[in-house]
């Protein structure tokens, strides 16, 4: 008798209708379990036609309400009976000089950017805590270590907490469940409707320098899911760039 194959791992991607979040969907098709959950319910369903793969669920869901989060994992749990790892990929850019910032601004970057990751992070662990593993993947932004876009000035600091919160979050939970993991994916300027989109507009990133495609940050964040790293860049150079930032900046008393 031969063994029995293992099971293909589950994996909820937030923010999948388009851009990094519909790209890892692709990539992870063929491997993978997949729930993809969005506002939009139709370039969802588009979206799980494309990719020829069983067993893809799509869930519309608006993820800065914590109830539709919860729904997600419940479908989740209710369609697989498990669910390995969870990739908050929601974000949402601004085009805003910080000194011009108003209150509804900085309220649009801390839900979408914040609350949706956090609602994720809260509503899956308990889970994760019952079977003693499982994998949060956040992603960030340069901006986030580097907030040199003065622009984009209440997103770098959604970005910036957004991090705090992530590695917080991993030295609580892993000081009793260490096989629970929370990874950082922090990409550059990645060439999708992110810059056309942004709150208030702004330039369209596919004609920023320096760009990477979606599918080149799909396969960083692919790659995290294998080998569960905490905290990784999407382009070889961005660390000591962000290390070169914080020289240039810091000094002893």
């Amino acid at each position: 008798m031969s063994p029995t194959p293992p099971a293909r791992p589950v994996v909820v991607i937030t923010g999948a209708s388009s851009g990094i979040g519909a790209a890892l969907a692709t990539r992870l098709a063929p491997t993978h379990h997949l729930v993809l959950s969005a506002r939009r319910a139709e370039p969802l369903r588009a979206l799980a036609g494309t990719l020829g793969a069983p067993d893809v669920v799509t869930v519309a869901a608006d993820v800065t309400v914590r109830q539709e989060v919860d729904d997600v994992v419940d479908t989740a749990l209710a369609r697989f009976s498990r669910l390995d790892v969870w990739v908050n990929n929601v974000g949402r850019g601004i085009t805003r000089a910080p000194s011009a910032l108003t209150d509804a601004d900085v309220d649009d970057m801390m839900r979408v950017n914040v609350k949706s990751a956090l609602y994720g992070m809260q509503a899956v662990l308990p889970h994760f805590r019952l079977v003693g593993r499982g994998h949060v993947i956040n992603v960030s932004s340069m901006l986030g270590r580097v907030p040199t876009a003065t622009f984009r000035s209440a997103y770098s600091a959604s970005k910036h907490f957004l991090n705090a919160l992530t590695a917080t979050l991993r030295t609580e939970v892993q000081e009793t469940h260490p096989a629970i993991q929370f990874s950082l994916v922090s990409p550059g300027v990645v060439r999708t409707a992110f810059g056309s989109n942004a709150l208030h507009g702004g330039p369209d990133s596919h004609t920023l320098p320096n760009s990477q495609s979606a599918e080149e940050v799909a396969e960083v964040i692919a790659q995290v899911i294998a080998d569960r790293r905490p905290d990784v860049y999407t382009r070889a150079g961005m660390a000591e760039m962000v290390g070169s930032y914080l020289r240039g900046l810091a000094t002893d008393p």
